[in-house]
């Protein structure tokens, strides 16, 4: 059974006909007890999309259905969706208890009632002793698990969350969005989760929908989407993959330049293009073409980031893109070496 149930779903901004639709006759489900993020560049329909759920926006054709009832025409009250913001959108003047509690006295819980269950859901989120600080004595972090224990506490059959981690800084976001995805799964909560930020996504989600100018470019497992892109887009956008055109041979095999590649899977003849993630590169030493076909390559730059190395080098194919865990033989600008590919990280995808 569904959760979310999208059928061919447009929305156009405005009365006038002939305005650009923002959301093209989408159709996705997103199954009960499983978390859905939406993914794509700023424009590409995502908020759009995640607010004609909430039934903040009306779509222009096509039907919404949730646990298999046709809500299309319903507003955010008749939907029983809670939905996280990215501002957090917390009363300022309410302390901790009052604001979890706020949408619970709008529905006419009694206060006492309202109260215990506010402070059940802060527990939930990890915020015990909090209930009388005010939004403004609370860290980005605090601030945000406040607002998650405001939609927990309604008991939604649907959570949505935009863009809920870009106010806080890396390691927070680390941590937050572990809680997000524990509290999914132990509560087995029917989740929407808008982002950009492609590590999010693959970190938190069942299923990824990549969208782009308002279509579904693809959706799949995260797995699917990082290791079987089926287009330049999406295999660009997952991952800073860097994109090459190449020819696939008759033999089933893929020239890139000198070097050949074995898809994992049927190549038709032709051009086509081939998806290189940094981490895939393997730097060996010289800058001859080697007997295994190797890429000649001369360093550029060079980044150090702690963990691993940010190489930019120029080869025959173009600028290419390397990052390297190989902290013990740093490479300087100028050095001359031989790229070659692994076994992961490369995806062939249709020609232009």
């Amino acid at each position: 059974m569904n959760g979310i149930e999208f059928r061919n779903v447009t929305k156009r901004y405005g009365a006038d006909k002939n305005a650009p639709l923002a959301v093209k006759g989408i159709s996705f489900e997103v199954p009960v007890g499983t978390l859905t993020t939406i993914l794509g560049p700023s424009g590409c329909g995502k908020t759009t999309t995640l607010r004609m759920i909430a039934g903040l926006e009306s779509p222009t054709s096509g039907s919404i259905f949730m646990g298999g009832r046709d809500v299309t025409t319903l507003g955010p009250a008749e939907r029983n969706v809670s939905m996280m913001f990215q501002s957090y959108a917390l009363f300022p003047h309410m302390n901790v208890i009052e604001n979890v509690a706020y949408g619970l006295r709008m529905s006419g819980v009694k206060k006492d009632e309202a109260a215990a269950r506010a402070r059940e859901a802060l527990r939930g989120v990890g915020l015990v002793g909090f209930d009388e600080r005010l939004p403004s004595e609370l860290s980005g972090g605090q601030q945000q698990r406040v607002a998650l224990a405001r939609a927990l506490v309604l008991e939604p059959a649907v959570l949505l969350f935009d863009e809920p981690l870009s106010n806080l800084d890396a390691r927070l976001r680390r941590e937050m969005r572990e809680e997000i995805r524990a509290l999914q799964q132990r509560l087995k909560l029917t989740v929407a989760y808008v982002t950009h930020d492609q590590s999010e996504a693959l970190a938190v989600s069942d299923q990824i929908i990549v969208m782009d100018h308002g279509v579904i470019a693809q959706r799949g497992t995260p797995e699917q989407l990082y290791g079987r892109p089926e287009s330049e887009f999406v295999a660009g956008f997952m991952g800073e993959a860097m994109v090459f055109p190449a020819v696939a041979e008759a033999d089933g095999s893929v020239a890139l330049g000198p070097l050949r590649l074995q898809p994992r899977y049927a190549v038709a003849p032709g051009t086509v293009k081939v998806a290189v993630r940094p981490e895939a590169w393997q730097i060996g030493a010289g800058g001859a073409v080697g007997a295994s076909g190797g890429l000649p390559a001369t360093l550029r730059k060079a980044a150090y980031l702690g963990s691993f190395y940010e190489y930019g080098f120029d080869t025959t194919l173009g600028p290419v893109f390397v990052v390297s865990t190989d902290l013990s033989s740093p490479l300087a600008a100028g050095a001359q070496a031989t790229l070659s590919l692994g076994a992961h990280g490369v995806s062939v995808v249709p020609g232009a």
